[in-house]
């Protein structure tokens, strides 16, 4: 292995892990040179495993000779102590170990959608621990694929790989423009939504769908009256107690159970 002791935390090197926002790392003006930062020995295991392509690592001293020496990596290892790495990335390090890697190239929204049965859309999601559990749910509980809005959080920021434990990587993903994107596909779509019109999410007819996509919304608002306009079924989570709602990553475990293929 390459290991590099950290010297300088300003040096250049370091500073997708000390400096860069997320934006910046995206690198929105040139998307083929952007990177994500990975967090934890588990999520980058299964990164690797999925066929990222690792940049650098940041390691704390005392797992050079367990966590990195199970990865064996190719790519500079830069290494100090837990003081020197909170000070350069300003917060505790998941297990010691994160990782720079390339951004993939997105698939389309139809090489995503090929032979899918079950599939999610997240609408305008801004939470990063939401989505990542979202993802996790996805992957535990029989959804294909999910398809995100512009204006979602992205799947790749730091904390989202990390709720996700590595799911990210495992469930086919992309952005998606416009819901007609879905109905060419042959999908119906199924808002989860408060509203009059509302069917339970246990109905005989939502089950034999052969093609279904589930659409959740943002914490706060839920879903615009435009994406309700487009969806062919308005859906709810039947509950007790005069509770109106869940948070949108459990009502998502939720559908993704009782809507399973």
């Amino acid at each position: 292995m390459d290991i590099i002791e950290i010297k300088d935390i300003d040096c250049e090197e370091l500073a997708p892990y000390r400096s860069l926002t997320e934006a910046q790392l995206k690198n929105r003006l040139h998307p083929e040179e952007g990177i994500f930062i990975c967090e934890s020995i588990k999520v980058i295991r299964i990164a690797l495993e999925h066929g990222m392509e690792p940049v650098s690592f940041l390691c704390e001293d005392k797992f050079l000779d367990t966590q990195m020496a199970e990865l064996q990596p190719s790519v500079p290892v830069y290494a100090s102590s837990r003081e020197v790495l909170r000070q350069l990335t300003g917060y505790d390090l998941s297990r010691g170990i994160l990782s720079a890697m390339r951004r993939p190239t997105l698939p389309s929204v139809s090489e995503v959608l090929k032979d899918a049965r079950r599939v999610a859309v997240l609408d305008t999601l801004a939470s990063s621990e939401n989505v990542g559990a979202i993802f996790r749910s996805a992957a535990a509980l029989g959804i294909d694929a999910l398809l995100l809005t512009r204006t979602c959080c992205d799947p790749l920021v730091r904390r989202a790989c990390r709720v996700s434990m590595g799911t990210v990587f495992q469930v086919p993903w992309t952005f998606i423009d416009s819901y007609d994107e879905l109905k060419q596909e042959g999908f119906a779509i199924a808002a989860l939504a408060l509203a009059d019109k509302s069917i339970p999410l246990d109905s005989t007819e939502l089950k034999r769908c052969e093609k279904l996509a589930l659409v959740l919304g943002s914490e706060g608002d839920g879903l615009s009256m435009e994406v309700l306009r487009q969806a062919d079924y308005v859906v709810k989570i039947p509950m007790s107690r005069g509770v109106d709602s869940l948070n949108v990553a459990a009502a998502s475990a939720v559908a993704f159970w009782e809507l399973r293929k």
